[in-house]
């Protein structure tokens, strides 16, 4: 049996035996912890499922942030988990505030390895000739840190890379050498990936990267440096900034030479107004782009299937620091109706149903309901116990009898200057209704984030937009009546809450949107990055108040628009 035949057979053992696995999952778990400092004041030594349930508290990050910090301080791994811990993840700190550090070790590595393989078997189950291509893979590292035991710090992408799972991947598999995926200048990577995968076009049957943010930067990246990039593979030479000598070396082994040919070929296509399907003209052979596109990533989605001729977007999986979740079994499905399929053996899950009229009803996996919204609480090997993720999911159905999720939002990403509560799934429902209305002008969105600017009275919300022509060098005209226009939609797609506190009683001022320069959301990134973030990794903050990095988009305000009207309750 192949190695793509066996996976997706494991899926269907997995999945279809989910109830006995997470039982298994809890004992396993549960006797290999019971004993940690953390665990034994509620479990005495015990591994029992229903004391489990009774005794140990749901928690959140603060919570076990001390433990966590006193292992990561050289004390022993036993205060949280019984297994040894090896490494420390870092979270971006993008989604909610403060970067997060989590304790694992090789284990989740290898679910990451597995995770990677079976999303690979399921598109190829539907794609046709992908194994035998190349893909496009803009995967970055940043530089390893430690903690004060010594022991490896990093986000999980850095540390994946860095992992002897990682070195186990077939070698070929993708454009770029490993020298520079470890390449720790983001932008020197970024560089190198586009070079490698325009000399490698033909060979190319598929583009990727964590998130689709960092899709559409790549895009931005090659429309700036294309002159260059054809430069390079008219002369044969890497450019003289790319100073990272085994990035460098490796590279120019693939450059080969100089290549009259290709570079003129590059250059009739990137010349053009529009650059309207300039992912499938560049590499005709690629079959579907893999990114996470759901949850606040699906801004993106106009965007990338502009540019790629609405080459199809697959979402793997769902993952975080934490844990594994599910992956995507339905790969060819629209980007709207993406849900993963929780696979049993990762991590225990619970799930903590979202109704305010239930009081902490708490399920097991295979007992949630069609249609109902969950926070998921996992208990992981490393010293996680029923741990509040913050996300909000619903369920849309069974895959045997594991049950598939939806991703709805992140459960603290709201805004709110009074007693409404405007989600995150609110806000990109409304930026997909402005998003027809900047069409007309020929206009995408290509980032934003808001705030509650609670200064004025009343306050009102913020959006800070930074806004793309669809022609190459296209200028970005501003049209009073279209961004006018754009701030009522965005206001008549919200709740009935805001509408009345807005329209009746005046508590909630006109919404403002203020358009930033182009390169704007380059900035915030690089400021996360120089904070610790990983630029493969990162996602940029929905909602926002800290004053550091609202003073780097006050400072790239271009123009101001306010809403006109009151929206109709």
């Amino acid at each position: 049996m192949s190695t793509l035949a066996s996976k997706l057979k494991e899926l269907e053992e997995l999945t279809s035996n989910a109830k006995k696995i997470q039982d298994d999952m809890l004992e396993e778990i549960l006797k290999a912890n019971a004993n940690t400092e953390y665990l034994r004041r509620f479990l005495h030594g015990s591994s029992d499922k229903k004391l489990f349930q009774k005794n140990v508290p749901v928690s959140s990050y603060e919570d076990v942030k001390p433990y966590i910090e006193r292992v990561a301080n050289g004390e022993p791994s036993y205060i949280i988990s019984g297994e040894p811990i090896t490494n420390f993840l870092l979270s971006t700190g993008t989604s909610g505030g403060k970067p997060k550090i989590y304790p694992t070790n090789n284990k989740y590595f290898e679910d990451f390895a597995f995770f990677l393989a079976l999303s690979s078997a399921i598109i190829s189950k539907y794609v046709d000739g992908v194994q035998e291509g190349k893909m496009i893979m803009f995967l970055n590292t940043i530089m390893l840190s430690t903690t004060p035991s010594g022991l490896d710090l990093a986000p999980a992408t850095t540390s994946y890379a860095m992992s002897d799972y990682f070195k186990k991947q077939p070698s070929k598999c993708y454009t770029s050498p490993d020298e520079v995926i470890l390449c720790v200048d983001s932008k020197q990577s970024m560089y190198c990936h586009l070079l490698c995968g325009l000399v490698q076009r033909e060979e190319v049957v598929s583009m990727a990267s964590s998130f689709a943010s960092t899709l559409v930067q790549a895009i931005s990246f090659l429309e700036t440096h294309w002159k260059e990039l054809c430069a390079n593979i008219r002369s044969g030479h890497v450019s003289e900034w790319i100073t990272d000598l085994s990035c460098r070396e490796s590279v120019s082994a693939i450059l080969g030479g100089p290549n009259l040919d290709l570079a003129n070929l590059i250059e009739r296509e990137c010349i053009q107004k529009s650059w309207e399907g300039i992912i499938t003209r560049l590499w005709p052979n690629i079959k579907y782009i893999r990114s996470i596109s759901t949850g606040q990533m699906s801004q993106h989605i106009p965007t990338l299937e502009f540019y790629s001729n609405n080459l199809h977007l697959f979402s793997p999986y769902y993952a975080a620091s934490e844990t594994f979740f599910g992956v995507n079994v339905n790969p060819l499905c629209k980007p709207q109706d993406i849900s993963y399929t929780f696979v049993p053996n990762m991590s225990y899950f619970e799930f903590l149903l979202v109704d305010e009229g239930i009081n902490e009803e708490i399920v097991d996996l295979v007992d949630v309901k069609i249609g109902c919204y969950y926070e998921p609480l996992v208990t992981n090997h490393f010293g996680l116990y029923r741990y509040k993720m913050g996300d909000i999911l619903q369920v849309t159905g069974f895959y045997n009898s594991a049950p598939q999720f939806k991703f709805v939002r992140r459960k603290n990403a709201v805004i709110s200057v009074q007693v409404e509560t405007t989600t995150e799934e609110d806000l990109l429902k409304a930026l997909n209704h402005a998003a027809h209305v900047l069409e007309s002008s020929g206009l995408m969105l290509m980032g934003f984030t808001c705030y509650s600017d609670i200064s004025t009275n009343p306050g009102h919300y913020v959006l800070y937009w930074e806004l793309k022509a669809k022609k190459t060098n296209g200028i970005v005209k501003l049209d009073n009546k279209v961004m006018v226009e754009c701030c009522c939609v965005v206001e008549d797609s919200f709740n009935v809450i805001y509408k009345t506190l807005r329209s009746k009683s005046g508590q909630i001022g006109p919404l403002e949107i203020r358009v930033v320069q182009q390169g704007t959301f380059d900035s915030l990134m690089e400021y996360f990055i120089s904070k610790g973030a990983s630029a493969s990794q990162y996602k940029a903050p929905v909602c926002i108040n800290s004053p550091a990095v609202l003073a780097i988009l006050e400072d790239k305000v271009l123009a101001r628009f306010f809403s006109d009207k009151s929206p109709p309750v």
